[in-house]
């Protein structure tokens, strides 16, 4: 659970200089009006040190998944290099990265240093599908990383924003200008990026109450025995591979997830269904279509295959490649203007590779 100083219940403890949200201890606030004067992460910035009392649903949480849950404006790289440093404490002793916590624990962590630098402006082309003074939409081509991390520096589509567009919200920080939320590099689609703070801010709010709606294509295989249905099952972090996420019931990690799918197209096994996720769980989509036995075509971590040739189809020999990525486009958002309210829907087609896909798959004997 984030900690929203703007939006949580508060009170406060006169023997110390704490704050209490969500009965969470957070230290070094001389009072609530103080507190809610300044934002929690922003205190890196203020040479003060942050200190979080260990709540009941972080038992047995990673010392650094912790850091990334409260400061998510930070790679985990980032708060990894931190506790490495000494610079966190668990009741006032150091620790390492992989450190259990227990609730009731205080965790202490000094200001976390943060880049001070905007990614390098790359005369990249970018598909924009809407523009105006306050927000800008753009269809993401499959493979693009939307903003600098590990393994990719360059290329990415804050470097392309960086070059097109002379200003764009600085609420994501340096790094991440204009972000407002994020697609996986491998799916394509539409995405929105705010040109404002104040833009920013208001569709930020619209995504935390869940008012925006997001609609996914995915080719998936075999193709759902329903021709639709509702996967409500909670998504947290994988039992042993770091980088996936899994259905996880009654976890520490675990989140509520909900998606909702409809079969568009049955092809020969395959089929195109349309996704509508409730909620914003990291890989959602993914991990739920392959709960249900349906993974998406194509995706590495959850499907088993990463590309599908035409041999693949007809078992031949016949190595040209359909598909490289997973199949899964954003084929559209609807939301409200951050400026005039009135409600907007955007959306973009079906992008080459799945098109080529979905032709072969109909003229497969």
């Amino acid at each position: 659970m984030n900690f929203d100083p703007f939006t949580s219940s508060a009170a406060t403890d006169a023997s110390e200089n704490y704050v209490l949200y969500d009965n969470r201890l957070c230290a070094n606030y001389p009072s609530l009006d103080a507190a809610k004067s300044m934002d929690f992460e922003a205190q890196s910035d203020a040479n003060l040190t942050q200190t979080i009392v260990v709540a009941d649903e972080e038992d047995q949480l990673r010392l650094d998944s912790f850091l990334v849950s409260h400061f998510s404006k930070h790679s985990r790289v980032r708060l990894q290099r931190a506790i490495s440093k000494g610079d966190v404490l668990v009741d006032g002793k150091k620790a390492k990265s992989s450190t259990r916590l227990k609730p009731g624990q205080s965790v202490a962590c000094q200001p976390i240093e943060t880049p001070t630098e905007g990614p390098i402006p790359e005369d990249i082309p970018l598909d924009l599908i809407y523009e105006d003074d306050h927000l800008v939409a753009i269809n993401k081509p499959p493979s693009m990383v939307v903003h600098p991390a590990k393994g990719h520096w360059s290329g990415t589509m804050t470097a392309a924003l960086a070059f097109h567009f002379k200003s764009l919200s600085s609420i994501g920080g340096p790094t991440r200008p204009g972000i407002v939320h994020r697609l996986d590099r491998d799916t394509s689609g539409v995405i929105l990026v705010a040109k404002t703070d104040q833009a920013h801010a208001a569709l930020g709010r619209q995504f935390q109450d869940r008012t925006v709606e997001k609609e996914y294509y995915a080719i998936v295989t075999p193709a759902p025995d329903r021709d639709r249905d509702i996967i409500d099952k909670p998504i947290g972090e994988h039992p042993y591979q770091r980088e996936k996420k899994a259905i996880r019931e009654n976890h520490r990690s675990s989140r509520a997830a909900v998606s909702m799918y409809e079969v568009i197209e049955r092809l020969n096994g395959f089929a195109l269904v349309r996704v509508k996720p409730k909620t914003g769980r990291t890989h959602q989509i993914r991990v739920h279509m392959a709960h249900v036995g349906c993974p998406v075509v194509c995706d590495r971590l959850y499907g088993g295959r990463a590309r599908l040739s035409v041999g693949d189809l007809n078992r031949s020999d016949d190595q040209t490649m359909l598909l490289e990525r997973q199949a899964l486009h954003a084929k559209r958002i609807a939301f409200d203007h951050p400026e005039s309210g009135d409600r907007m829907e955007l959306e973009c087609p079906l992008p080459a590779d799945m098109e080529a896909l979905m032709e072969a798959l109909r003229n497969r004997a």
